[in-house]
């Protein structure tokens, strides 16, 4: 076993680095941030094989057009001149037909299901200081349209093996004897998980810390040394190191990571928001997506965390508020006597999720370098995915068999 190189320090960085170094490699992962924040932290906490459908889809565009132009709306694009954004829109486009989304459905399937079941191998060997709830997940719907589209989608899951239960709107309420819900009726994936994302990310950075992995913190990558075909040298602000391997992991930056080395990838990154709400007096039972505004709602113990949208803008750091302000709005029209008031500024959280242009994963060596490794591009799906995609990139890196096909995510699908 051999010294690996990870960079990138979000949740696909550490479980990367977690079965790396169960394997008996020897790791360094360097995070330009202190693991304390960033894109892994606040998002919903979802662990849901449920997600199968990926993002590229028949229907998205002409729905995506209704909204793209509304800084308020579930999905939203700023208007700009950027050739990264229109190679990707054009891919996006290209990608979003039946075709292509059904011969992506069974590799996104068979990874979020060995997630999963990794996922609760994690918290059986750590201990579940990050709250993971194996409850399952509800889709909820107000509107008849919804309601056949959510339906098919259990039929299609149920022919996957996936189990599903249709649910009335009073079965609903019952579910929820803390709460009012005002919904046509839901869907409830019982396989479906969630958990704190910050306290899992905790979790694993201090393990990690325990089981002897070099984490190097408040450190960002400059540049990169090659020599031949082989990175040989990651360069930082805080001096070089050089590994057998080199694992990027970069969330939204991973584009800007491999093009330092020669590499283009398609990507962009989709900012979403989140707040959360300490020690509510009356709290939800269940994780539920409100489908029609595309919110999801996560209880987390005694706390509520409410999320969603998608915001294509670039990377910057600008808070729309009426973006936050819609989420609000959708989750107490859902549940109407939430006991929430909306937050100020301060407490609306964002992140960038990686969104590569057909919703699956870039996972695989690039034919350019025989020892890099590239891992990212989960779009929202990052924590249903990253156990799994830490044990895929373990197997390459100590040339084992992979446990499952991953020519769907090869990181040169698009040249």
């Amino acid at each position: 076993m051999g010294k690996v190189i990870v960079a990138g320090g979000g949740i696909i960085g550490l479980c990367t680095a977690y079965y790396l170094q169960k394997a008996g490699h020897q790791v360094c992962l360097i995070e330009k941030g202190d693991l304390q924040s960033g894109t892994s932290f606040g998002n919903a906490g979802y662990i849901s094989p449920s997600h199968f459908i990926p993002l590229a889809s028949p229907g998205i565009i002409a729905k995506g057009l209704q909204w793209m132009l509304s800084s308020s709306s579930p999905f939203y694009i700023k208007p700009r001149l950027d050739m990264d954004l229109i190679k990707w829109g054009l891919t996006f486009w290209k990608k979003s037909g039946r075709a292509t989304m059904e011969r992506n459905i069974p590799p996104m399937n068979e990874i979020l299901q060995l997630s999963r079941h990794l996922s609760s191998e994690i918290k059986n060997e750590l201990g579940n200081t990050f709250r993971m709830a194996e409850d399952g997940c509800l889709m909820l719907y107000k509107n008849a349209s919804t309601e056949k589209h959510e339906i098919e989608m259990a039929e299609d899951a149920a022919k996957m093996g996936i189990e599903t239960r249709i649910y009335t709107a009073a079965e609903i309420q019952a579910m929820e004897p803390d709460v009012e819900v005002n919904v046509r009726g839901g869907v409830l994936y019982p396989i479906d998980a969630h958990l704190h994302p910050g306290d899992f990310m905790q979790t694993l950075k201090q393990h990690l810390l325990e089981s002897g992995v070099s984490l190097q913190l408040n450190t960002e990558i400059t540049g990169f040394e090659r020599k031949g075909r082989k990175v040989t040298t990651v360069l930082t602000n805080n001096g070089s190191f050089s590994g057998d391997e080199v694992v990027l992991a970069t969330g939204s930056w991973l584009n800007l990571s491999t093009r330092d080395l020669g590499i283009e990838l398609i990507m962009q990154a989709g900012k979403g928001y989140s707040m959360t709400f300490e020690n509510v007096e009356k709290n939800l039972h269940f994780p539920s997506i409100l489908v029609d505004d595309r919110v999801a709602m996560t209880p987390m113990g005694g706390d509520l965390r409410m999320g969603g949208t998608m915001e294509i803008s670039g990377l910057n750091s600008n808070v729309l508020i009426k973006r936050a302000e819609a989420i609000f709005k959708a989750a107490k029209s859902y549940f109407p006597n939430l006991p929430v008031s909306f937050p100020s500024k301060d407490k609306i959280w964002f992140g960038w999720r990686p969104l590569s242009p057909d919703g699956l994963p870039y996972i695989g060596r690039h034919s350019k370098y025989d020892n890099l490794i590239i891992a990212g591009g989960h779009a929202m799906l990052g924590i249903s995915m990253a156990a799994a995609t830490g044990k895929i990139v373990e197997e390459i890196a100590s040339g084992k068999q992979t446990s499952m096909d991953i020519s769907a995510f090869a990181v040169e699908r698009f040249d």
